[in-house]
């Protein structure tokens, strides 16, 4: 590990989202544990936030939101509000119009969907390509094109300000794709700050006092619905679902925030999820879980599932009946955790090699 260095982090911090907060902290919180003085870089936008606090009202649309739950995901957002207070931050600045910034050693760009131009408030912004700033190194960490697929390629533009990176590192095999085709480079693939900085648990317990299912995600098929009821039921267990409406669920935990959402999964008899960070709590958590992928987060729930050898946890639909039974019944193979062990190794190298 190198001397400690200033690094400035670049992400989606302000996203009214507990995967998006946990993989902010859990990188912020790893550097400075790692000798760093490591800060967020603490970009604003009327228009984003504009947007953000919008959907985080609405968060399950296409379904319509009833206007009895608005409050209960007002408290989860102002709970998102408080937490972005205690992180480590820089001073504020304009996300469309920078200016000068504070100096660094180091800017780690990463991790989320920081360079997907389809985002639909984030997409195009040039700070997440490296524009305007100007460290001793321009490094990124697990970075994603998200839903930008592959095959769309990446215009030269873009490219470009690719090319400015001193290392580039990516979360899953479409971003990898894709990078290596803009710029010749293929990318290492790495873990995201949240598997490769698991974090603590913290706070009281609020959730349910007896064994349930925790669902996590929205907008599941009625064929993932009706299974996964089914197997709660011959379970003898509850299903609830954390931080979304899901009519489906016995519980609606709707203002359940970041802190409430990971000791949901670490208590839970087992996890049902469409959700990228729902994989990877039950995985640090060791909880049963299967996961239904969506055209939205196929590419980041496939590729972490291939990394670790759990394909099996993944289902679509015509999935037989007895694989939920199984995946919502049985330990995790000691072989995910065994593929994690290597990751965190071959991302913990990446990370010091990059912030030198």
């Amino acid at each position: 590990m190198t001397a400690g260095r200033a690094v400035g982090v670049l992400t989606f911090h302000r996203c009214i989202n507990n995967g998006s907060y946990w993989q902010a902290r859990c990188l912020v919180d790893g550097l400075r544990a790692r000798g760093h003085d490591a800060v967020i870089l603490d970009h604003d936008s009327r228009r984003v936030n504009y947007a953000e606090w919008r959907c985080a009202l609405r968060p399950t649309l296409p379904t319509p939101v009833p206007s009895t739950d608005r409050p209960r995901y007002r408290t989860k957002v102002h709970e998102f509000f408080r937490l972005l207070a205690e992180l480590p931050r820089s001073s504020t600045f304009d996300l469309d119009a920078p200016g000068p910034l504070d100096a660094y050693d180091t800017v780690v760009v990463g991790s989320d969907e920081v360079w997907n131009l389809h985002h639909p408030w984030y997409g195009g912004a040039p700070l997440f390509y490296g524009e305007g700033l100007s460290p001793r190194r321009l490094v990124s960490y697990a970075a994603s094109f998200g839903n930008h697929d592959a095959a769309y390629g990446l215009d030269p533009v873009w490219a470009d300000r690719l090319r400015r990176f001193d290392a580039i590192s990516v979360r899953d095999d479409n971003s990898r794709d894709i990078v290596a085709d803009a710029i010749g480079c293929v990318p290492e693939i790495v873990l995201d700050p949240t598997l490769l900085f698991p974090p603590a648990l913290e706070g009281a317990w609020t959730g349910p006092p007896d064994p349930f299912i925790a669902v996590y995600g929205h907008n599941f098929s009625p064929e993932f619905a009706r299974e996964v009821q089914r197997v709660a039921a011959d379970r003898g267990v509850p299903t609830v679902s954390v931080s979304y409406r899901n009519d489906w669920a016995d519980v609606q935990w709707l203002d359940a925030g970041p802190h409430d959402f990971a000791q949901a999964v670490s208590r839970a008899a087992a996890v049902a999820t469409n959700f990228f960070h729902g994989c990877a709590f039950a995985l640090l958590h060791h909880r049963p879980f299967v996961c239904e992928t969506s055209p939205y987060r196929r590419n980041k729930v496939r590729c972490l599932m291939s990394a670790v050898g759990g394909e099996r946890h993944l289902v679509t639909g015509g999935t037989p009946s007895g694989t939920y039974d199984l995946l919502l019944r049985e330990p995790l193979e000691p072989s995910l955790d065994l593929a994690l062990g290597d990751l965190r190794a071959s991302s913990t190298a990446y990370l010091d090699a990059a912030i030198r």
